[in-house]
């Protein structure tokens, strides 16, 4: 039975608004992993499904004809929120004008002053309340609780205690979930989501809905296919969730004034480090103990971390529940004191994960009592604790002669001075930078056109057989929407999840251009039952066929790994039967965080496209549809967001069909899954046991689509202009490179002056359709210190009429980019020949001393 619906009957369910208050972290973390709401009264889970708001629309029995010419869902929320309508702060010298006699008052004086000023007046036991997440306050000195904990990993999120959303701010900007904003490989929109995600928290301090603290981004490696939080990351190369991690952070923090000491918001980079497996196989994150070599360390899984310091200068770095080698990271004065504050120099406030310390007292048994955990992790380097451990044992610790008044004095101090570059003890927002934003700088139509075109630009072609896509509205007279994923709400936020502006479900960005007939074909993502002969029904008399299939956070999310990687319960089994009976184009969209064994559908001549498009974001279903039929047209951008954008890389005035993602990880078969115990933290292939390795840098086995991979909808040829095919290292007298044969030298900066080199590429659009294209810059090393068989220097986008021309350059660092990192974590310039990549084109080019 068909069922004819208007633009005003459809409907679309509200945006998922998940009340959080000071409850217990263990409570959040099952209702999200359920994938259910929060009774803030039970303290308890509501399961959407009964009763409770849906996930996406209720699975019709019957399919529905939906004649839409346009639709635009702005959902809001309502809810009877009370929330405060004044940020916290404190010297508030106007109501308490003897505050003005404090240093620490005075934004005219020097950081050190102040924060001194500030300790000096505090007793032991008010420094004890400012050594955890909730803060406790200090009235007689005009300084008022405070909650560190808020989150905006693609968005103002409500995980955290320190932020929700109420009147006037029911909801904010939710771009797209990580993993696929690093498929645009762009690295100037990395930096300006940012700034509109801090812009958006700022308002929504002003009025009393968020904090200034927010831990994120997440810049783990992507090490392994299976775990659940892959989705949050910029995916399995160093280099890329390096640039990520260090933009982004740009982005969130730095001012608009050019003032380096002040903070807009301010950052953190997490979970340091060696940190990407969660519950596997009854494994938890919490006591793993990840048996890391030096060499890998130093290699993959730190780069991020020291590049967010470094690059990024981030204000803080939070430590994760795993052990390295059998040391708890926040217990560890070598990677704290040691490598965070000491070579990499923080400035800012190292922060545990949430309850890790008690995971290291009373599940990893690390320390005889509690007193003694405190005063490891202080010692370690550690200034805040989310959670209350500290506030409870700290006292004991100092008392018991385990921990001093100084290393609270240092920790207190540290965490001070951050709040202090954000303007917390500046008195009144109001009168400073920043003060005049409000509700009306938050889903601003340019912010929610950029969630819009992040998602464009992330999304990956992954097949396109005989140039199929893009389709034509015109001559598509009847679209068969299928899949469990295809009328989706929230699934398609991802976790670290905000209230979102609005939603544009794939149904509904399909619908608005074509008229499309729907079956979910599952009852949910896991498809224990698929609906067959139902979905079949209206696939045969389709001109085109689109199926939107993948997972869900029932199927990947924190606190929950993955067993096997392929689609879940019956989704192969009903593409594959939609697929005979299509007449027309075939078109398999697949909603996920990780990568799935979809070469059944890749050796399928009957689909014809296949679509990653990670977890999109509040716009997704429009830009699903953007890319299917072709539309792409950044002119349409307001002037608002244009005027923001002055260094995004994409905006022109032309007309683009597709600009094209690239994949940023590895997309294994099942076999890799079955042969590879998630617990191996080794990047490197041992042909002793037959360990395949990981990532495209080591990985020797078959792939189902490698990292980088991504097609478009025009062509681009590559030719090389410039590059030297020899570059030689200086050095000095007595080095015992000239006497005796050596295959690398040390990476140290008197033999890397002016040891840099220009490589010039030439790219043409040879296709008819204008384009932007991705360069990614690959290279080779000799086989030294088992280095990897290659990686990724760097990669630039450029825009391209139908045969026009354009010049991209990399500037190469032979010590930076042609280094490779030894057994002991040493950084060396592998001598001999490096093979540069682009695309097919390679060039060889030897490094000599």
């Amino acid at each position: 039975m068909y069922v004819s619906l208007s633009r005003h009957s459809l409907t679309a369910s509200r945006p998922r608004f998940l009340e959080r208050e000071r409850i217990q972290y263990s409570v959040c973390v099952r209702c999200k992993e359920s994938d259910m709401l929060m009774d803030p009264k039970r303290r308890s889970c509501i399961d959407p499904s009964r009763g409770g708001h849906s996930n996406s629309m209720a699975p019709a029995k019957h399919s529905l004809l939906l004649c839409v010419p346009i639709l635009c869902f702005i959902l809001s929320v309502s809810r009877p929120v009370f929330a405060q309508t004044k940020p916290v702060f404190a010297c508030d010298v106007t109501s308490n004008p003897g505050l003005m006699n404090f240093s620490f008052c005075d934004p005219s004086l020097d950081l050190k002053t102040r924060v001194d000023d500030l300790v000096s007046r505090l007793t032991l036991q008010e420094k004890f309340g400012w050594l955890v997440s909730g803060a406790r306050g200090v009235s007689r000195l005009g300084i008022p609780n405070y909650e560190w904990w808020s989150e905006a990993l693609h968005g103002v999120s409500y995980t955290g205690p320190g932020t929700k959303f109420a009147s006037p701010v029911p909801g904010a900007t939710s771009f797209p979930q990580v993993i696929l904003t690093a498929g645009t490989f762009n690295e100037s929109l990395f930096e300006l989501i940012g700034k509109v995600v801090s812009t958006e928290a700022r308002a929504m301090y002003n009025v009393g809905l968020a904090g200034l603290t927010f831990w994120s981004p997440n810049v783990n490696i992507f090490r392994d296919p299976r775990w659940g939080r892959g989705q949050e990351t910029p995916g399995e190369d160093p280099l890329l969730s390096s640039k990520y991690g260090a933009a982004y952070v740009r982005g969130l923090q730095q001012t608009d004034d050019d003032n380096e000491e002040r903070l807009k918001v301010a950052a953190c980079c997490k979970h340091y480090t060696a940190y990407d497996l969660d519950n596997w196989k009854g494994i938890q994150r919490y006591t793993f103990n990840a048996v890391v070599t030096q060499q890998d360390l130093d290699d993959t899984y730190q780069p991020p971390f020291k590049s967010c310091v470094l690059e990024g200068n981030v204000a803080s770095v939070m430590c994760s529940y795993n052990q390295v080698n059998g040391k708890p990271t926040c217990g560890d004065p070598d990677l704290l004191a040691g490598v965070i504050r000491g070579e990499w120099k923080l400035n800012g406030y190292i922060v545990s994960d949430c309850d890790s310390l008690n995971e290291m007292f009373n599940s990893q048994h690390y320390t005889k009592t509690p007193e003694e955990t405190a005063a490891l992790a202080m010692q370690s380097g550690l200034d805040l604790n989310c959670g209350s451990f500290l506030i409870t044992h700290a006292p004991a610790a100092v008392s018991h002669g385990l921990l001093s008044v100084s290393d609270i004095d240092r920790a207190v101090a540290n965490n001070f001075a951050t709040l202090m570059r954000l303007g917390f003890f500046d008195g009144d927002p109001s009168n400073r930078l920043y003060g005049n934003l409000g509700a009306g700088d938050v889903c601003t139509p340019a912010n929610q056109q950029l969630a819009r075109e992040v998602a464009r630009q992330g999304i990956v072609l992954l097949k396109n057989t005989e140039n199929s896509l893009p389709l034509s509205p015109t001559a598509i007279k009847s679209m068969a929407v299928i899949g469990p994923n295809a009328n989706v709400t929230h699934t398609m936020l991802g976790n670290y999840e905000g209230t979102p502006c609005k939603y544009t479900t794939p149904l509904q960005g399909l619908t608005a251009s074509v008229p499309t007939m729907y079956q979910p074909g599952c009852a949910d993502v896991s498809c224990a039952t698929a609906q067959v002969d139902d979905a079949k029904k209206i696939a045969s008399t389709a001109d085109a066929v689109v199926l939107v299939m993948g997972s869900d956070q029932s199927i990947e999310r924190e606190s929950l790994d993955r067993v096997d990687i392929t689609l879940p319960g019956e989704q192969q089994n009903l593409i594959t039967e939609v697929a005979k009976v299509s007449k027309g184009p075939v078109i398999l969209v697949i909603m996920s965080g990780g990568g799935m064994d979809v070469q059944f559908a890749k050796d399928d001549p009957k689909i014809t496209s296949i679509l990653w498009v990670g977890f999109p974001g509040e716009a997704g279903g429009a830009a699903i549809a953007d890319v299917i039929y072709g539309y792409y047209n950044p002119c349409n951008l307001s002037r608002s967001i244009i005027f923001l954008a002055t260094m995004f890389t994409m905006l022109t005035c032309q007309h683009d069909l597709f600009t094209g993602g690239r994949l940023p990880m590895t997309w294994y078969p099942q076999s890799y899954v079955e042969q590879v115990d998630m617990t191996n933290m080794n990047m490197r292939p041992d042909p002793a046991t037959g360990y395949p390795g990981r990532t495209y840098r080591f990985y020797t086995g078959p792939t189902v689509f490698k990292f980088g991979d991504g097609l478009s909808y025009s062509q681009f040829d590559h030719q090389l202009v410039t590059a030297p095919t020899l570059v030689s290292i200086p050095l000095e007298e007595g080095h015992v490179c000239k006497s005796s044969m050596c295959r690398s030298i040390d990476a140290v900066e008197h033999s890397c002056k002016n040891a840099a080199v220009n490589v010039h590429l030439r790219v043409k659009n040879v296709g008819k359709y204008s384009g932007s294209h991705t360069v990614l810059l690959f290279s080779s090393p000799p086989q030294v210190h088992n280095a990897a068989q290659k990686h990724l220097l760097g990669f630039q986008k450029l825009h391209l009429t139908p045969q026009e021309e354009g010049q991209v350059r990399f500037d190469v660092d032979v010590c930076k980019h042609l280094s490779v990192v030894d057994e002991n974590g040493a950084r060396k310039v592998a001598l001999g020949e490096h093979v540069l990549h682009v695309g097919s084109l390679t060039h060889s080019l030897n490094v000599m001393i």
